[in-house]
């Protein structure tokens, strides 16, 4: 059976209301980005601002950027402390300083924003900002362990470079990654119960110490399905070969090069997982063997190469069943060919999709597939990979369960 989907984009923070506390740290100018970041998701924001976050960023920007009145005294609005939290589908405090923990934590209601936190019935994300000696200050630690154990989301701190000039812990977060944890906090937790091993950008086999042979692969389809399944809760394993993409936060990565790297690295991790995802583009040739000095260079060079050995087939022999979910990217409409792939090589689904299509190759932020199982051909339009990703594992919930 086949089936087409005609929606071309699955976005989280859609028709969502955002409310941001901002605190008074340096950091409260990203706020502004933040912000801009997630109208661009489509959602809406409502900002709310403490006496002290006034100093370092005016109401005025965030207005602008949020094209909605900024709050920020308790008594100039007398029901807002209510109306406020009583619309959101999310609360975000960026920058969080230890004092707004410290009065989360305790239940300490004396402004409009810690106010509104106690008024709250939906999730929160803080993203803590701080000089590192108040960050490891334990009385800031027991705080921050009696929220997350209520179920509040932390995104950061980072270490590096801070205001003050030192060094340490106490940086806040990356906007994108503040993004990633408020849609994380929206997202349904469909994969709680899964440990999925990921494989994704390409390999490198070498023919020397300096030449190897690889491909286009950027990694960006791996590394979304990372994000995606770790946001819906599971337990997300990465195994990436060389990409100059960053990975996702809370997954646990594994970089590789060759591919016997990733074998390896997937036979040591299969037994512990519940599902795989083969989205990696493996080498399927490597050189029968490698030089051991760079070889000079001449009018010829012929090289002898051999077949790598299959991944996902060496995985499908396992006894310990794994869900499998492999990727075939082609030259050219072959759906045919890539059903033979999931039967020969005992997979539970394959995605297909043709480089040659545009927007569909290599090095691009969409895709356009065709995730195929035993019992459909799912098309799917031109959409981003984010989406894609979801696309793929909402399909693996569905036939997995």
């Amino acid at each position: 059976m086949k089936v087409c989907l005609s929606k071309s984009k699955k976005k989280v923070l859609k028709n969502k209301s955002v409310l941001l506390g901002v605190t008074g740290g340096v950091a409260a100018y990203k706020a502004i980005d933040l912000v801009r970041r997630l109208r661009e998701e489509n959602a809406s924001v409502k900002v709310i601002m403490t006496e002290a976050a006034e100093r370092f960023v005016t109401a005025l920007s965030l207005e602008t950027a949020s094209g909605n009145p900024v709050y920020s005294n308790l008594f100039s609005s007398p029901m807002a402390h209510i109306t406020l939290p009583s619309g959101a589908d999310v609360m975000a405090i960026a920058p969080a300083t230890a004092n707004i923990i410290g009065k989360f934590a305790n239940g300490i209601a004396d402004d409009l924003l810690s106010t509104c936190l106690l008024a709250l019935d939906c999730n929160v994300v803080l993203a803590p900002a701080m000089n590192w000696r108040m960050y490891e200050n334990p009385v800031v630690k027991e705080n921050l362990g009696r929220l997350l154990s209520r179920g509040v989301h932390q995104i950061g701190p980072e270490k590096g470079a801070l205001a003050c000039g030192e060094e340490g812990i106490g940086r806040l977060a990356e906007v994108p990654d503040i993004v990633d944890a408020i849609e994380s906090a929206l997202s349904k937790k469909d994969l709680l119960r899964e440990r999925v091993l990921i494989t994704a950008g390409p390999t490198r086999e070498y023919i020397d110490p300096v030449r190897f042979l690889s491909n286009r692969s950027s990694g960006k389809m791996g590394y979304a399905l990372a994000k995606a399944a770790y946001r819906r809760g599971a337990d997300v394993t990465l195994i990436s070969g060389p990409s100059h993409l960053l990975p996702p936060k809370g997954v646990s990565f594994i970089p590789v090069e060759t591919g016997e790297d990733m074998l390896k690295a997937v036979n040591e991790h299969a037994v512990h997982s519940t599902m795989l995802i083969m989205s990696a583009a493996v080498c399927d040739f490597r050189p029968e063997a490698k030089a051991e000095l760079k070889i000079n260079k001449s009018n010829e060079l012929n090289l002898k190469l051999i077949k790598s050995r299959d991944i996902i087939r060496e995985a499908g022999k396992k006894k310990t069943r794994l869900f499998i979910i492999g990727f075939a990217a082609e030259t050219g409409h072959n759906l045919e060919r890539a059903r033979r792939k999931m039967r020969d090589k005992k997979m539970d689904m394959i995605v297909f999709n043709d480089v040659t299509a545009e927007g569909a190759g290599f090095d691009v932020a969409t895709n356009k597939v065709v995730i195929i199982d035993k019992e459909q051909d799912l098309s799917l339009p031109l959409m981003s990979k984010d989406a894609v990703a979801d696309s793929v594992l909402d399909r693996a919930v569905k036939i997995k369960t």
